[in-house]
């Protein structure tokens, strides 16, 4: 099999971002999935606020069937740069046949499940007898194309990893201009409100779906997705899982910090408050989504040069995403301390909303620019296949330090609300700082020692 897309030639930085800039277009678009859907609703006629504050309850629930995605989708593309970097063709497409069948069945008892929990879960989750039914509708439509959600997301992984970063981007490009036509049309012209949204989601996120398996059993493709690598073999099963629990535990523990967010926030605030922390988390995923895109786009170069052996072409990867992450989040960073106001109106103009909204976005992303740390630190554990590492880091900052403190905080010298959004940029500081100076003195140092070998 002839080598395309050879990572381990020509200039890393045009490498890195021709991965890159197809996969923060495309992640750009893919968050409009939800944005679009959370604008909209916003605009409804009644009850805009109380169908927004909603939709955002059901954040959780979408996390948890992300992190799966991400459990079987990261866990298995990294692992198909490192094998594709050392020519193992045969063990490269056997992984992605079994991630594939590991996606499918846990969508599959995913939705059975959330939906036999659904009403318990999401009073749970911080719901009110204000906001459930809106919850209720918007979840109950989503559960019913989780399936499609899952091929989508996971599977577009293996097409980045082979260097198919525009196939990639067409991905979630078709997915989420239909979502864009079809949100007015099921909201407004149809009168179907909050169901609308969720039913123009899952339709779009089906051709997603239908698009990446066409692109993985076509000739183009390079490892193709084949039934006969379907049959899961133990050892395989395990490198993934080893390798995507990091990615798994960054999205289960947003779910569970969203969920702690949300209960808190009910109890100290009310649905104003938890309707907040909706806008500032639909701002957050809008804003991180480039940095989130260098690194995807990051890691398949890092990985293919390290299974290639060229260690100085991966020091270079990590000194380039480092440096552009940390410019950015600083830029984000001071635009959210001048202009918050701005980001909010997005979703709502209320004075009440804007009040109390303004200080609580400042606060939340006061110390945002560390976050350019855990992430470099981070894309370069998953890319070299540093499981371990990957996940202690991953629990470390939402389980042992945001978890706590979002529980702990509001009780403490009568901070409430807060305390809640304090928890945020507290856990950035010693998250970012431990896991990129745990990079630099393990990682970094044996690459110089393998370097000068």
């Amino acid at each position: 099999m002839e080598i395309k897309n050879d990572f381990s030639k020509g200039s890393v930085v045009k490498n890195i971002l021709s991965m890159a800039i197809p996969m923060i277009v495309a992640q750009l678009v893919n968050v409009l999935y939800n944005i679009v859907d959370r604008i909209y609703i916003s605009k409804m006629p009644e009850n805009a606020f109380l169908a927004l504050t909603g939709v955002g309850i059901c954040l959780p629930v979408i996390s948890m069937v992300a992190a799966f995605a991400n459990l079987f989708g990261i866990g298995g593309a990294p692992l198909c740069s490192i094998e594709r970097g050392r020519s193992n063709y045969k063990e490269a497409e056997n992984i992605m046949g079994n991630s594939f069948i590991m996606l499918v069945c846990s969508g599959v008892i995913l939705s059975i499940l959330c939906s036999l929990l659904k009403k318990p879960l999401l009073y749970f989750l911080g719901a009110s007898d204000d906001t459930y039914s809106y919850a209720d509708q918007y979840i109950s439509i989503y559960l019913l194309g989780n399936i499609f959600v899952m091929i989508s997301l996971g599977m577009n992984h293996f097409i980045n990893s082979q260097g198919f970063g525009r196939i990639g981007m067409m991905t979630v490009v078709f997915g989420a201009v239909s979502n864009i036509i079809l949100d007015p049309i099921f909201i407004f012209v149809l009168d179907m409100g909050v169901q609308g949204a969720a039913l123009a989601t899952i339709i779009s996120q089906f051709f997603s779906a239908i698009w990446v398996l066409q692109f993985l059993t076509g000739k183009k493709a390079i490892l193709r997705l084949k039934i006969s690598c379907f049959k899961l073999k133990k050892h395989r099963v395990f490198r993934i899982i080893g390798l995507g629990t990091s990615g798994f535990v960054m999205q289960f523990t947003n779910s569970v910090v969203q969920f702690l967010c949300n209960s808190t926030l009910q109890q100290f605030g009310g649905d104003l408050y938890v309707g907040i922390m909706t806008v500032i988390n639909s701002v957050r995923e809008l804003i991180a989504l480039p940095i989130s895109g260098l690194g995807s786009g990051a890691q398949p170069v890092i990985g293919f040069n390290y299974g290639a052996q060229q260690y100085k072409r991966v020091k270079s990867c990590i000194k380039f995403n480092t440096i552009i992450s940390v410019s950015y989040n600083i830029f984000v960073w001071l635009l959210i301390q001048i202009l918050p106001g701005f980001f909010i109106h997005i979703f709502n103009s209320e004075e009440e909303v804007l009040a109390a909204g303004i200080p609580a976005m400042r606060i939340f992303y006061s110390c945002f620019f560390m976050m350019a740390l855990q992430q470099s630190g981070q894309t370069v554990f998953v890319a070299l296949g540093k499981s371990k590492q990957a996940v202690f880091f991953s629990l470390f900052r939402k389980v042992f330090l945001v978890a706590p403190l979002v529980i702990i905080l509001p009780r403490l010298w009568g901070l409430g609300t807060t305390g809640v959004f304090l928890s945020e940029p507290i856990s950035e500081v010693i998250g970012g700082i431990a896991c990129f100076s745990t990079m630099m003195m393990t990682v970094w140092r044996r690459l110089e020692d393998k370097q000068d070998q």
